[in-house]
């Protein structure tokens, strides 16, 4: 054996023997070095009801230039330190990258601030967020900032989607990339056997763990309440109001009263208007840098970026996305399901989150304690974001440590990410 060969067997021997030794648990990734990416504040507006809520007459750029004055206010952050930010959109045009640099400049961040968007549909917040702290990682920048705003009451409708070319249409998989989600969703519940019931009591959880957090003020720390002018549709008088809660949260709901809803996407279906996400406003911003940076600044550390996640799935089952990417995302951290606190995981439509619940075996308790996105809202370039503050909201309430979010993703994807609160 030549020197070369033998000096990359020892190469090789090494590598295989490192990746073997790697401690993979819990206490590893609690562990705390100067290169760790950390967020020293998340926050969010509330979450209003689209097109008729305390946000129906705000574009998605003035939600997201207060989200961006309040990061800035809460942390104390020089926002001339900031070098890059990432804004997750699903439905404006061009994902809102021209108004949303504009709306960072109005905010108080300088021209030296970038700014880009990303559209990665309902995961497209988090993706912002993860893209930021990537970039710190690789050491492209220090300080960035991660955010997601949606203003459904503006965008949402079938504008939103393009048409399809004769070259996509002739493709069924590619074809089935334009299933509404409704529609898919329900052939899902069918096939996998979902029952309405099951969804309406799931539904209706949601809907009382958000009433019993929003009432005991469990929201209010993440929260950064925003005067805006709306129209009163009744009288069309304008006026400036406070809007300092989520407005979609129904007191009272049960399982008995949601079976009185109509289905919404087929006769004798079991998907409604009051078992699947509401159409919202919102934005939502994460501060990250690295533990080195925030130390040396004053930044209060408020957890950890530890990995992330990405899948692909069949685009007619895109609600398993969460089932696939986050067994992915505990492998990289090098945990089990057993090691996470808090599950945040998206409810795009109870029968998806729910059978992806079931299905990885999760204890339910630990997901969405305080209710998800049927009881306050998906403003879906949002949610990836919200998640975050909404995650670490709950970790340092209870003073529990590992957390994750997900979602399930349009035309066939999942993602994830996993967390720890400090």
């Amino acid at each position: 054996m030549s020197k070369a060969q033998q000096r990359l067997s020892q190469v090789q021997s090494h590598l295989a023997s490192s990746e073997v030794d790697i401690p993979r648990s819990r206490e590893v990734i609690l562990q705390k070095s100067p290169d760790d990416v950390v967020v020293t504040c998340a926050l969010r507006t509330p979450l209003t009801r689209g097109g008729k809520g305390g946000f129906k007459d705000t574009v998605a750029a003035d939600l997201l230039t207060h989200a961006f004055k309040s990061l800035i206010s809460r942390s104390r952050i020089d926002p001339s330190l900031v070098e890059d930010i990432s804004v997750g959109n699903v439905l404006a045009p061009g994902a809102g990258a021209t108004e949303f640099r504009a709306a960072a400049l109005v905010a108080g961040f300088p021209e030296t601030a970038a700014l880009r968007a990303v559209n990665r549909q309902c995961s497209s917040g988090l993706q912002a967020c993860v893209d930021i702290a990537n970039a710190i990682r690789c050491g492209m920048i220090d300080i960035g900032v991660g955010a997601g705003v949606e203003s459904m009451s503006s965008n949402y409708g079938p504008g939103a989607v393009s048409e399809f070319s004769e070259t996509l249409d002739k493709h069924q998989e590619a074809k089935n990339c334009k299933v509404p989600m409704g529609v898919l969703s329900e052939q899902m519940a069918s096939d996998r056997k979902i029952t309405r019931e099951a969804q309406d009591a799931f539904a209706a959880r949601s809907f009382q763990k958000a009433e019993a957090a929003q009432k005991a003020g469990k929201f209010k720390e993440e929260i950064a309440p925003m005067k805006v002018k709306w129209v009163d549709p009744k009288t069309e008088e304008e006026r400036e109001i406070v809007v300092d809660k989520d407005d979609g949260i129904r007191p009272g709901m049960t399982a008995e009263g949601l079976k009185k809803i109509r289905p919404a996407f087929k006769e004798g279906g079991s998907i409604h208007a009051g078992n699947a996400s509401q159409v919202s406003d919102g934005a939502a911003a994460v501060l990250l840098m690295k533990r080195s940076t925030a130390e040396r600044l004053g930044q209060k550390i408020v957890g950890r970026f530890v990995c992330s996640s990405i899948v692909g799935v069949k685009p007619l089952l895109m609600g398993i996305g969460p089932w696939k990417a986050i067994p992915v995302a505990l492998e990289k951290a090098g945990i089990g399901k057993e090691d996470v606190d808090v599950w945040e995981i998206n409810e795009a439509f109870a029968s998806q989150c729910l059978w992806c619940v079931k299905e990885l075996g999760l204890d339910e308790s630990k997901v969405n304690p305080n209710g998800g996105a049927i009881a306050f809202g998906h403003p879906l370039g949002c949610t990836g974001a919200r998640q975050v503050s909404t995650l670490f909201n709950e970790l340092g309430r209870t003073g529990k440590k590992v957390g994750v979010t997900s979602m399930c993703v349009g035309t066939g994807m999942g993602m994830a990410a996993v967390w720890v609160k400090e």
